[in-house]
């Protein structure tokens, strides 16, 4: 019984002592903690202020939104990571820090097969910030994805659809797929079919046409970029004419389908006002069998028409 009251009592007295020597070690190193978190507040609001920094002044030497957003993501997520492991030095979990970059090390084997699609995307998205395809605002279609480049994060870039829909599109995706982009040197060359009668003279058809385009405001002529007319094919009841005119990608939805729809209507009305005929396809029917005659109705009034005509 002795023996076991002594045992109790060793066992309290080394628990003791473990709590006591770990609230001294604990209120020793509080100072090195304090100037750890002091470190890391005050690291991520330099890296903070330099990111911004860097990137109006990349912005303001380039002229590359894209390019300046991404390189001060970068650089702000650097300094703080830098900032961390400085703190946990100050802290004295030097140790720490050691340790979690020797395991970093020893797993980056499995981290790279399981994250091999993460780390493709932000591999592909430095790419982009320095060689590719696009700008921010710029209309592109990626794939079978249609809209405005909004941001190129570290993973993937973002598109504003013009019905209204935000798509990410991983970067390796963008390295990997056809890249269109409308508005790179802001033009676009628009074409549509118009149709006149056989019987109509087609030079004069098209120089109206060409007229036409000359007066409207949105259409760019310029030596780079012309207008033309060509003859197209001979539809069944028509001429068909081929327009190709040239617009502002500045604003590609708005702007370019606007200036179309207006040219269109421009010529239509433009022919008209010249006496040029736009007929409509000819139907021919054709009846088979041993059926001779074709039954049709007439109506009263109709047949009273036929005769005042």
């Amino acid at each position: 019984m002795l023996t076991l009251n002594l045992a109790s009592q060793n066992f309290s007295e080394t628990i003791t002592q473990s709590f006591a020597n770990f609230y001294t070690e604990f209120t020793n190193q509080l100072p090195g903690i304090g100037m750890g978190i002091l470190i890391v507040i005050i690291g991520t609001l330099i890296a903070t202020w330099l990111g911004q920094f860097a990137r109006k002044r990349i912005a303001f030497r380039t002229q590359d939104p894209l390019m300046s957003q991404f390189l001060s993501k970068a650089l702000k997520y650097t300094l703080i990571t830098i900032a961390i492991i400085l703190a946990l030095k100050a802290a004295g979990l030097g140790a720490i820090a050691s340790g979690i970059f020797t395991a970093a090390g020893a797993s980056a084997v499995v981290l790279g097969f399981a994250f091999k699609d993460i780390g493709q995307n932000f591999i592909a998205g430095i790419i982009l910030a320095f060689s590719r395809p696009y700008d921010i605002n710029d209309t592109v279609e990626i794939g079978e994805n249609f809209g405005k480049v909004k941001a190129l994060e570290f993973r993937y870039t973002k598109l504003k659809t013009f019905d209204g829909k935000d798509v990410y599109i991983p970067n390796s995706d963008v390295l990997t797929k056809p890249v269109t982009n409308y508005t790179e040197d802001g033009f676009f060359r628009w074409d549509f079919v118009v149709g006149i009668a056989y019987e109509n003279n087609i030079t004069e058809a098209k120089q109206i046409i060409l007229e036409t385009l000359k007066k409207e405001p949105n259409v760019i002529t310029d030596a780079d970029h012309q207008n033309f007319v060509v003859e197209d094919a001979l539809d069944t009841s028509t001429v068909n004419l081929k327009v190709y005119f040239w617009v502002d990608t500045k604003d590609f939805r708005k702007m370019a389908l606007t200036t179309k729809g207006s040219v269109i209507r421009s010529v239509k009305e433009a022919l008209i006002a010249g006496d040029f005929y736009m007929p409509a396809d000819i139907q021919e029917v054709k009846i088979y069998g041993a059926e001779k005659d074709f039954p049709i109705r007439i109506s009263r009034d109709e047949i009273e028409d036929i005769k005042n005509n």
